[in-house]
């Protein structure tokens, strides 16, 4: 079968070869993709400058949704047919500390679907049972796909940054993330500033039709204080930076109120110099945000099985796997916002 195989590490090394075609192994799955999205950690895997562990050669592909096919030895309670989309934690030690107190994203043998173990930009792929979720007939294959990035938003806003009825959120960065995390802070009932840069003029008004209150091009010389203006009069409560850029962290922490609380979300991919002090000095709390778990992903199909998160408006490209050089091209130039490959297409 034709895949997307990440075969070097480093800058490139990117290529659609042929693979052998899975099979299910023990305790395994064997899923036909029908929808598989570009995410923003595909972009660092290209680039070669990606945090997470990967093994080349390797398919890539962690967002995805499809149909089984197969089931292994040893499960129970899935069977073909079925409709599903999977986590990417793929194997775990189950025995550390983070495991067992169910915080697997954070397991330091975590290896994962589409880095380290191959993924779904390709027509098969096989995952743990244990990763798989049920996608109910209201959910489609699309929404399904993007299930990863919203249980990651689900997290940031619901579990990592508590939003509330009360809060004011700043978000920067209007990509998918951002995006997603703006719904999530609206159904929280929250007043939702959606921060962006030129390049992001399309998805910011994307933003505002998925309920921002506010959107602002920071690159603006009356941005900052039109933010200010907003969220007054008592300031930012809440920061989501979902950019992965330095000037969307060191706005953030710029704006934020005194106590206020600090979600990093997107992957920055490399350091950079930032005033620490401004932490200290506003006794902020800040918290990182990495992957997701079993809970963050059953409330996000809910909410999206019952048509409170929208996916179709981020859904700008849909391709073979033979086009993925234009997917991913348009990705990484913010000509395209959700890219979805659908591998049973020629």
């Amino acid at each position: 079968m034709q895949a997307i195989v990440k075969y070097e590490m480093g800058d490139g090394h990117l290529e659609l070869r042929e693979v052998p075609e899975p099979e299910a192994g023990s305790g395994q799955v064997k899923i036909q993709v029908q929808a598989a999205g570009i995410c923003g950690s595909d972009l660092h895997i290209w680039h070669g400058d990606i945090g997470i562990p990967i093994k080349p050669p390797v398919v890539l592909g962690h967002e995805f949704a499809g149909v089984i096919s197969q089931v292994g030895p040893g499960v129970m309670d899935l069977h073909v047919g079925q409709r599903v989309t999977a986590e990417n934690s793929h194997t775990v030690c189950g025995r550390c500390e983070y495991c067992m107190t169910g915080d697997y994203n954070l397991c330091t043998e975590r290896r994962a679907t589409g880095y380290a173990f191959d993924g779904a930009f390709a027509p098969y792929c096989v995952v743990p049972a244990e990763r798989v979720h049920l996608l109910p007939d209201t959910v489609d294959f699309f929404t399904g796909a993007l299930s990863d990035p919203m249980a990651c938003a689900y997290r940031a806003v619901c579990e990592k940054g508590e939003v509330g009825p009360a809060d004011t959120v700043l978000i920067t960065g209007a990509g998918p993330m951002g995006l997603f995390s703006t719904q999530f802070a609206k159904l929280s009932g929250a007043k939702v500033i959606l921060a962006g840069t030129p390049a992001d003029r399309e998805r910011m008004e994307i933003g505002r039709k998925l309920g921002a209150d506010c959107t602002v091009d920071v690159t603006e010389p009356e941005g900052v204080a039109q933010i200010t203006s907003v969220a007054s009069p008592k300031g930012i409560d809440i920061v989501l930076e979902c950019s992965g850029a330095p000037d969307g962290t060191r706005l953030g922490l710029q704006l934020v109120k005194r106590r206020g609380r600090f979600i990093l979300v997107g992957i920055h991919g490399h350091a950079f110099p930032l005033d620490w002090d401004q932490i200290l000095y506003k006794e902020l709390t800040v918290k990182g945000m990495f992957s997701h778990k079993y809970m963050a992903w059953e409330q996000t199909i809910a909410l999206a099985a019952r048509g409170q998160i929208q996916t179709r408006p981020l859904i700008t490209d849909v391709l073979p796997l033979s086009q993925w050089e234009t997917g991913f091209r348009r990705f990484a130039e913010k000509k395209a916002l959700k890219v979805i490959f659908e591998p049973q297409q020629n």
